[in-house]
């Protein structure tokens, strides 16, 4: 009888954890738990302001562009009307609210777990009056960020919102009659039904303000790992020529990777950061295969990146910190695509990894197409949804940079992203706009960096030329169990075209399959 019990219990496993706000705070400054499909099961979604007129594909309004002006429904609660944003029953979190308006004028509140009367309440539409003093690394403002109620908001926020049954997010307007856009994404996690979740209250939070300071501190300055094996490999490159760094044999993991790009200046850096070509091969899958220029989360001409992940300095110095876990072997290779010498050296910092039947292998995949054409006619199905990246297999989607050279005269981002994850009949993930989705507001045209990554290059105020977008993502991480695709639509403000090059970072199962190209 004994060793029966013994049996079921190794069968069942350990009881799961409780998932609380301190464990979601360390799960998002905890690198290698992106290496493992999770366990609990979890779902990322996301829900927003998109135009509801977008139904289906085949429908009319697919591409409709009034994105301000989405919500779930209207509710009339003690007497008052307010717009629903969001309501999910059963266990969850809040993983990331993105908003933005001219006007912040409003109430908005959260009621958690059937409550009557909400648990939070902020005096605006606005996150930076959350009633927490919620440090920078946890809620950041948008460039265009203006502290006055009737300037423009623009907030990402990334303070997890823990639930245990239900979670409701409401809008009252000054003016129900008054149409003010009211832009938002809400991403969320959704836990299989008897999942342990302790739900999100102010005293909790404030207990942990200490933890809270210190994971937005680890966020906005993040350290090299410098724990483990460190191995190197240095060569001078010309053209066709390749330098290979062989991993440490056995089961390991990649913690900290350095590419150092020297003996080259002036124009010619953009070049030849854009021609070397990274491979990462692990267990006898090639899984990394990028431009060096876009490995770095950087785009064409491979500027600074300052991100939690990501970190370039812009003279050819690139670290890269996603763990890359193998179970036997692994290289890294520099490719020299190009006609320009280059001194390359590779450094990785490697240390044993406990493999098990949830660890995936980290993989970046490039794709670009050129003269994309651009459309601001919103009202027809006649425009373009282009296919950003499409996996095939289980993973986690962690990241992804889009750097272009846009012809038209002005704004080229007006489109949203659809993300549809397995057997989605409609995209779980559908965004209001391109900047939007990479954590900013209202077009902007100048430079900027975060830990969840930023726009590291935009060359002319008029959006002409040469941008560069980048997101990375920490607990708003997408798993898939057969399928991610990920398109954008091609809308701007005049027509026009694009060169478009796309790269993805994410974890996955050996056998995925992507649809990426290698054209530069």
């Amino acid at each position: 009888m004994i060793a029966a019990m013994l049996l079921m219990a190794t069968a069942c496993g350990q009881p799961q954890q409780e998932i609380t706000l301190e464990s979601l705070l360390k799960e998002m400054t905890d690198r290698e738990a992106m290496t493992r499909f999770p366990e609990s099961g979890y779902i990322q979604k996301q829900v927003s302001s998109y135009d509801r007129r977008s139904v289906a594909p085949d429908k009319e309004g697919w591409f409709a562009n009034v994105d301000g002006g989405g919500y779930e429904r209207l509710d009339t609660i003690q007497g008052r009307l307010e717009k629903v944003m969001f309501e999910e029953k059963g266990p969850g979190v809040i993983t990331r609210i993105w908003m933005t308006t001219k006007d912040k004028y409003g109430m908005m509140r959260i009621y958690l777990d059937g409550a009557e009367e909400p648990q939070i309440v902020i005096p605006a539409y606005d996150m930076k009056r959350f009633p927490l003093d919620v440090p920078e690394g946890l809620s950041l403002t948008h460039t265009h960020y203006v502290t006055a109620m009737d300037g423009v908001g623009g907030n990402s926020f990334f303070l997890p919102v823990p639930y245990g049954r239900s979670c409701k997010i409401t809008f009252e307007e000054p003016d129900i009659d008054v149409f003010v856009p009211r832009y938002y994404h809400i991403n969320y996690r959704t836990y299989p039904e008897g999942t342990d979740v302790r739900t999100f209250s102010i005293a909790e939070a404030e207990a942990l303000n200490g933890l809270i300071a210190q994971t937005s501190d680890a966020l906005l300055n993040p350290t090299d790992c410098r724990t483990g094996k460190t191995v190197r490999a240095s060569s001078a490159l010309d053209a066709s020529e390749r330098l290979t760094l062989e991993l440490p044999e056995g089961t390991n993991a990649v913690r900290n990777l350095t590419i150092s790009v020297s003996g080259i200046s002036g124009r010619d850096y953009a070049d030849v950061m854009r021609a070397l070509n990274v491979e990462g091969t692990f267990d006898g899958t090639r899984c990394i295969s990028a431009p060096l220029a876009d490995f770095s989360g950087a785009g064409m001409g491979a500027p600074e990146v300052d991100g939690w992940y990501l970190k370039s300095d812009g003279k050819g110095n690139v670290t890269c910190r996603f763990v890359m876990p193998y179970r036997n072997n692994g290289s890294i290779c520099i490719v020299n695509n190009g006609d320009i010498p280059a001194d390359i050296s590779i450094e990785a910092v490697t240390g044993p990894y406990d493999w098990d039947s949830n660890s995936m292998y980290f993989h970046t995949s490039f794709r670009s197409e050129k003269a994309i054409p651009l459309n601001n006619n919103y009202d027809t199905n006649e425009n373009l949804d282009w296919n950003f990246m499409t996996i095939k297999g289980r993973g986690v989607y962690v990241g992804d940079l889009l750097s272009l050279y846009n012809y038209a005269i002005d704004w080229y981002g007006e489109g949203d992203e659809k993300i549809w994850v397995d057997d989605d009949t409609f995209p779980s993930h559908f965004g209001t706009g391109t900047e939007d989705y990479f954590n900013c507001s209202w077009a902007p045209v100048v430079p900027f960096l975060t830990p969840y990554g930023g726009a590291p290059r935009a060359d002319e105020e008029s959006s002409h030329g040469y941008n560069a977008f980048m997101r990375t993502r920490n607990l708003d991480a997408i798993p898939f169990s057969r399928l991610f695709r990920y398109d954008i639509e091609m809308l701007s403000w005049n027509p026009g075209t694009a060169d478009y090059y796309t790269t993805s970072f994410w974890y996955g199962d050996a056998d995925c399959t992507v649809n990426s190209t290698n054209e530069k």
